[in-house]
């Protein structure tokens, strides 16, 4: 039985993967599915390594290469990312097998092959990499390009181009595309806040976080604040809090 491990912020993502791996119809056993750089650590620290371990590369505290620098990993690792092609080629250069979100059956199922032809080239489950060179190259853009989302029992991935902004709603957060659609997240704002390409989002409140793109019309609103007009949010008042106007206002000069 193969032992693997999940370190994946997202719970919808965690979720899919752990679908898709009872598909493929092999002898697994998930052992955890992990949230956080912290408890990651303190996993491998009590524990002996997996077989396998699925790694997130954005994680709700932080990079999961942090964990490379507390702990030593030496079994095989499978990098799941939502990245662009030089993250994608930075895998490739150092022989790391990854999944581009969203993740597929086929996807999967080939890059489990991938795993078999090089196990022959492991020793003793050790995969040489230069963490820092991956590092690097990563953080270039270190934000999310694409969140995924689940609607019924349909999983759709929603690039963050095409998300007009973020809120809070009934306890729950939210995103909104351009064309109006709403979905759910198993985030907070908070978290959202840390994902997002400041030059592209900013929160003008504990309610909303916005696309720089959205923003139709802003007037001057009482005790200082600011009221904004939003593609189909026409009717709701959005607010900028007063202790936000002055960044907002120099974001949106940027």
């Amino acid at each position: 039985m193969m032992k693997i491990l999940i370190i994946e912020d997202e719970m919808l993502a965690a979720e899919r993967l752990t679908e898709l791996l009872k598909q493929l119809n092999k002898d697994f056993e998930i052992l955890s599915i992990l949230d956080t750089v912290n408890s990651a650590v303190k996993w491998f620290k009590k524990n002996p390594d997996p077989d396998l371990v699925f790694f997130d590369i954005q994680l709700a505290d932080g990079l999961s290469f942090q964990i490379f620098d507390q702990v030593k990993v030496s079994c095989p690792i499978i990098f799941t990312t939502a990245y662009d092609e030089y993250a994608i080629q930075a895998f490739k250069t150092n022989s790391i097998a990854y999944l581009l979100k969203p993740i597929n059956l086929n996807d999967l199922e080939d890059t489990f092959k991938k795993i078999e032809v090089l196990r022959s080239t492991f020793t003793n489950g050790q995969i040489a990499v230069d963490w820092d060179d991956v590092r690097k190259k990563l953080q270039k853009n270190p934000y999310k390009k694409r969140f995924i989302v689940k609607s019924g029992s349909h999983f759709y991935s929603i690039k963050t181009n095409d998300i007009q902004c973020f809120f809070s709603e009934h306890k729950m957060a939210w995103l909104q595309q351009f064309n109006g659609k709403k979905y759910a997240l198993d985030l907070s704002l908070d978290d959202l806040e840390l994902q997002l390409d400041p030059t592209q989002f900013f929160r003008i409140n504990r309610k909303f976080i916005l696309n720089l793109e959205v923003v139709n019309k802003v007037v001057a609103y009482s005790g200082s604040r600011l009221k904004l007009t939003l593609a189909h949010h026409e009717d709701e008042k959005i607010i900028v809090s007063r202790e936000r106007v002055a960044e907002f206002k120099e974001w949106l000069d940027q």
